[in-house]
C-alpha cells in the first residue's frame, strides 16, 4: 500500500470510530498531509464540542520561587540555589499578586516555582491556606509533578499524603506541567535531574485519582525523533484510560533561552499537524488547547480550524516564556470572533460560563 493511500485508510478507519494505533499515527506524523490530517481533526473536534464556539480563561502565574536545583538546560528562568541572585515569594507578596488578578477579571491562580531545596513544607501549605483564606473564591492550580515529587522526598510521607496535605490547604487542580517528552533518552538530554518518564507519571496518575484534574501537553522541536512524539502521545492516551482526569492537552513549541540548548525551529505547517495529529489520536481528551502565547495569533487561528477548540489566553505575568499572547478578557473574545467563533468563557476545570469554579 503507498503512503497515501495508508494515510487515507488510517483516517478513514479514525472518523469512522476505530481507534488509531501509535504504529498509524506514527505513518501520519511521518507521511500524512497536514491539510488532509487537518480536515478530519476538524471533524472530530466538532463531534466533541461545539462546533461553532471556543472557550477561553484567564488566570494568573505567580512563579514563587525562581531558585531551582533541576537545571533544565532549556531554562533561562532559574537561579542557582544558594547564589543569592534569586527570589522567594512571601505569602503577603503572592496575595498582592492575587489581588491585581482579581481586579484584572481574573480569578483563577497558576502556582509554580522551582525546586528550592531551602523551602520547607509548611511553605507551601501556608501559601495554598493564605491564598485560599483572603480569596476563597478563587481557584488554585498548584505545582507540577517535579515539584510534589519533591515534596514526597523532602516530608518522607506518600504521595498520597503530600496531596491530601495540599488539597487540605487549598490547591484544586494539578497542572501537567514538566511533561517536555516523555522518554528517558529525551529526559536525560534535556534535564537529566528531572523526573523520569515513570516518576513524572507516577505524580499526574496519582494527583488525579486525588480528584486533582489535570492539563497536559508536549513541548518538541529539539532533538526529539518522530518514536519518542508518538510515544510521548501513547503515554498520554495510556494515563487517561487508566484515570479520566485529563481535560486538555497543549501542544508547545521549545523556545530559546540558553545557548547551550539544541532548538529545531518548527515550521508551521508542523505545528498544525501536531495539532491535528494530537485530536485525532488523543480520543479520550475532550479539550486540544492553542497557546497564542507561543503560537502567536496567526497560526493560533488557523490551529482552530485544525483540531483545537479553545485558546490558553489570556495569561497574567507569564516569566517563563516570551509571550506572543492576548493580553486581555476583552482581546480574547475579540480574537474568537475574529476567527469565525462565538467564545465562550470557562473555568480552569472547563466548567462553561464560569470564570472560577472554586475547585468544584
Amino acid at each position: 500500500m503507498n503512503e497515501q493511500k495508508q494515510t487515507t485508510t488510517i483516517i478513514d478507519r479514525t472518523l469512522a470510530g476505530e481507534r488509531m494505533s501509535s504504529a498509524d499515527a506514527l505513518h501520519l506524523w511521518r507521511h500524512g498531509n497536514f491539510r488532509d490530517l487537518g480536515n478530519a481533526a476538524f471533524e472530530v473536534r466538532n463531534r466533541l464540542n461545539k462546533p461553532d464556539e471556543v472557550s477561553y480563561t484567564a488566570f494568573r502565574v505567580v512563579n514563587y520561587t525562581n531558585y531551582c536545583n533541576v537545571e533544565c538546560s532549556f531554562c533561562s528562568f532559574m537561579d542557582e540555589v544558594g547564589s543569592g541572585k534569586g527570589y522567594n515569594l512571601s505569602a503577603d507578596e503572592i496575595l498582592r499578586k492575587v489581588d491585581e488578578a482579581m481586579r484584572l477579571d481574573s480569578p483563577q491562580l497558576f502556582l509554580q516555582g522551582g525546586v528550592n531545596p531551602d523551602l520547607p513544607m509548611q511553605y507551601y501549605t501556608d501559601t495554598l491556606a493564605a491564598v485560599r483564606d483572603k480569596f476563597p473564591e478563587v481557584h488554585i492550580r498548584a505545582f507540577s509533578p517535579v515539584e510534589v515529587l519533591y515534596m514526597e522526598k523532602l516530608t518522607g510521607k506518600s504521595l498520597v499524603e503530600v496531596f491530601t496535605e495540599l488539597k487540605a490547604a487549598g490547591m484544586h487542580s494539578f497542572p501537567g506541567a514538566g511533561a517536555e517528552i516523555l522518554t528517558d533518552r529525551m529526559r536525560d538530554i534535556l534535564s537529566p535531574k528531572k523526573a523520569s518518564t515513570d516518576e513524572w507519571l507516577r505524580a499526574m496518575r496519582t494527583a488525579q485519582q486525588q480528584g486533582l484534574r489535570s492539563s497536559t501537553n508536549i513541548v518538541w522541536g529539539s532533538e526529539e525523533n518522530d518514536d519518542e512524539i508518538i510515544a510521548h502521545l501513547t503515554r498520554l492516551r495510556e494515563l487517561q484510560d487508566a484515570t479520566s482526569g485529563v481535560l486538555s492537552f497543549v501542544p508547545w513549541t521549545f523556545q530559546a533561552q540558553t545557548k547551550k540548548f539544541k532548538l529545531r525551529k518548527v515550521a508551521p505547517h508542523e505545528y498544525l499537524k501536531m495539532v491535528s495529529l494530537s485530536r485525532l489520536f488523543l480520543d479520550n481528551i475532550q479539550h486540544i488547547e492553542v497557546s497564542i502565547m507561543v503560537a502567536g495569533k496567526q497560526l493560533g487561528e488557523l490551529a482552530l480550524h485544525f483540531g483545537a477548540d479553545d485558546i490558553n489566553s489570556p495569561v497574567i505575568e507569564e516569566n517563563v516564556l516570551r509571550s506572543f499572547g492576548l493580553k486581555s478578557v476583552s482581546e480574547s473574545v475579540q480574537f474568537i470572533e475574529e476567527a469565525g467563533f462565538n467564545p465562550v468563557r470557562r473555568s480552569f476545570n472547563y466548567v462553561r460560563g464560569a470564570k472560577t469554579d472554586q475547585g468544584t
